[in-house]
């Protein structure tokens, strides 16, 4: 098994992501494998500073472009051929690496998994998660937080899907719960979306709907799955940081809240794309990165992009 870990992405490339490859090579199993795709020699340089050189877990593919932030993402991938983030999705799409993840430019890596990889056939939009944490202790995944801002309730209806197949095969939640996020419980609350997606997922029988969940459930465990557009998934989702971030500089230490640290769940994987695609945050320091290519092992280990693919055809 092997995953590819973009070396150039990030505000903290590339050594961020050279010691968190270090640090995730000390815990993935002995056939695992991590390539590094970035520039060679200094990707070469790092490993022989901290004396790991040697490290049979570590490959290293050159790629010495770089797409950066201020790339615009449709034009990134074919005027930098080179770079990380091109070459690590030649490597998956060919089948080389069963992973490909990256803190890097958010919308180059949405924009490669579509056109290099493409669409599942039958997915409309391919999203991206959150992992919420509960008060109880378990995760709920948040779909989409920000890649499909303006939605149509088939899209929405979509999404409880893609995310039922995410807790299931990835978070071994046999029958994930799916709520719709709204602004009331009641069947008839919301706007022209939230009513007519309700009705797609009452109706339905490919997924568990548990109704509707006000934006004070967010963290009550009370759903595995939430669902809404990217436009309200980002508000939460930045809102949920902003606590965090204000938790932390009243010099306030809890265990539950210590949870909502980003480091914790490292990146998430794009669904409904035909490859194992994982996003990470451009601030990711070396402990987020470690576990965002740990999480990359397991969703490449679940098969998650051939079982999405199989429910949808």
């Amino acid at each position: 098994m092997k995953v590819g870990i973009d070396v150039s992405g990030g505000d903290f490339a590339p050594l961020v992501n050279i010691e968190g490859a270090i640090m995730a090579s000390k815990e993935i199993a002995e056939n695992g494998v991590i390539v590094l795709i970035g520039d060679q020699d200094t990707i070469t340089q790092e490993l022989s500073m901290r004396g790991e050189q040697a490290n049979k877990k570590l490959e290293i593919v050159h790629a010495p472009d770089v797409i950066t932030f201020h790339d615009h993402p449709t034009r990134a991938i074919p005027q930098k051929p080179k770079s990380s983030i091109a070459v690590g999705f030649s490597l998956l799409s060919n089948g080389q690496i069963q992973a490909f993840a990256s803190t890097g430019n958010t919308g180059a890596m949405l924009v490669g998994s579509m056109y290099k990889l493409n669409t599942i056939p039958g997915v409309i939009r391919p999203c991206i998660t959150s992992t919420l944490p509960a008060i109880d202790g378990s995760k709920t995944i948040l779909l989409d937080v920000g890649s499909n801002a303006d939605c149509k309730a088939d899209v929405l209806y979509q999404f409880a899907v893609l995310g039922s197949l995410y807790a299931k095969h990835v978070h071994g939640i046999e029958t994930p719960r799916v709520a719709l996020l709204n602004i009331g419980e009641e069947e008839s609350k919301g706007n022209l979306l939230t009513i007519a997606t309700y009705k797609l997922m009452a109706d339905s029988d490919e997924i568990n709907f548990t109704g509707n969940i006000e934006g004070r459930d967010l963290f009550t465990g009370k759903a595995d799955v939430i669902v809404c557009d990217g436009f309200t998934g980002n508000v939460a989702l930045k809102e949920a940081e902003g606590i965090y971030t204000l938790i932390r500089k009243r010099g306030i230490r809890d265990d539950y809240f210590d949870r909502f640290n980003y480091e914790n769940y490292g990146g998430t994987p794009i669904l409904g794309v035909k490859g194992n695609v994982i996003i990470g945050h451009g601030i990711s320091n070396n402990v987020a990165v470690k576990n965002m290519i740990l999480h990359s092992f397991e969703v490449a280990n679940s098969g998650l992009a051939m079982k999405v693919n199989e429910a949808f055809n």
